[in-house]
């Protein structure tokens, strides 16, 4: 169970929460931007099943950009420290935005690595609706070039990149594939959210409602325009398991051998046929907290009326007493 925000510490909560995904022996990995880890982080404790995982966009300059605030950077820096230290798992995730130099990515990596991490995470910056910058995000082809390279600058290195080898090469733009789209589902106040996180496109309320009244077959590349260049993990991690095991002997060569970084890469997925997007996050937004607030204001005025009607109950005793 992987809990992200918004910025998951500020619920006084989640403690609680996290506690109760570990006492159902669920992994859980809690993701944030750290600038409260160092405050909060006596309210958990380790366990080999709970992961911290900071976002970190690069080094101290590829980062404070990327979140439009200075310090932030040696703010995650020193929560990993202090974690580490704690005997905590880390990990931090990395989403890599037009215009990343690969040199920079590998240096970063090494000092990372050299912190003790447990893993990281990487993805390709997706130009998903409520993003409020559109402009520097990656399209396939440079995303496939970008992580070519950066692969190429860590063979050999001891990055715990956490992905299948699958995915990985299909970054390096070796093989072709669809994206899973309810392989990664996500849940939030509004409720299960179709058909992804990157998406806006809905909101149910059951489980069962997601998976089968959901027309799955309308979304990813090819398909949507929305989707056209996303590579991102949450739908192509899935894919690549499915892959695997479909492939073991692909898979263990990737294995053995590393991701191929040279060479002609697979063909794309042709574009020719998907439909247009949709652009209806905020009508969805304001819709749901439409909902919420009435019924809010449904049981604000049903305990009102109780109230009224118990005053008057006493008050009508009062006048038998008297």
């Amino acid at each position: 169970v992987s809990i992200a925000g918004g910025e998951p510490l500020l619920p006084r909560e989640m403690p609680q929460i996290v506690q109760g995904f570990l006492d159902r022996n669920k992994f859980v990995i809690l993701c944030t931007n750290a600038l409260l880890m160092t405050k909060k982080i006596g309210q958990y404790k380790p366990d080999p099943m709970f992961t911290w995982s900071i976002h970190l966009d690069g080094d101290k300059a590829m980062h404070d950009k990327s979140v439009c605030l200075d310090g932030v950077y040696d703010k995650a820096v020193e929560a990993i420290k202090l974690a580490k230290s704690k005997g905590f798992m880390v990990q931090i995730n990395c989403t890599l935005f037009d215009g990343a130099e690969p040199e920079r990515v590998a240096d970063f990596f090494d000092e990372m690595t050299a912190l003790g991490l447990n893993g990281i995470t990487i993805s390709p910056g997706y130009s998903y609706e409520r993003a409020p910058d559109q402009e520097h995000f990656l399209n396939r082809r440079k995303t496939k070039e970008l992580f070519r390279k950066v692969f190429a600058l860590g063979k050999g290195k001891d990055w715990q990149l956490m992905h299948s080898g699958m995915f990985l090469d299909f970054l390096a733009g070796n093989q072709e594939a669809h994206c899973t789209p309810w392989g990664m589902p996500t849940r939030n106040i509004f409720g299960w959210q179709k058909p992804c996180y990157l998406l806006g496109e809905g909101y149910v309320q059951t489980f069962a409602e997601l998976m089968e009244d959901t027309d799955w077959d309308s979304y990813g590349t090819g398909a949507y325009e929305k989707c056209a260049n996303c590579m991102a993990h949450c739908g192509y991690e899935p894919t690549a398991a499915d892959m695997t095991i479909s492939h073991p002997l692909k898979a263990l060569k990737i294995a053995l051998f590393g991701v191929k970084t040279e060479g002609p890469m697979a063909p794309e997925i042709s574009l020719a046929n998907q439909r247009p997007a949709q652009y209806n996050f905020a009508k969805q937004v304001e819709k749901t907290l439409t909902e919420i607030n009435a019924e809010k204001a449904r049981k604000a005025a049903a305990k009102l009326a109780a109230q009224q009607a118990a005053a008057e109950q006493g008050s009508q005793h009062l006048t038998a007493a008297e």
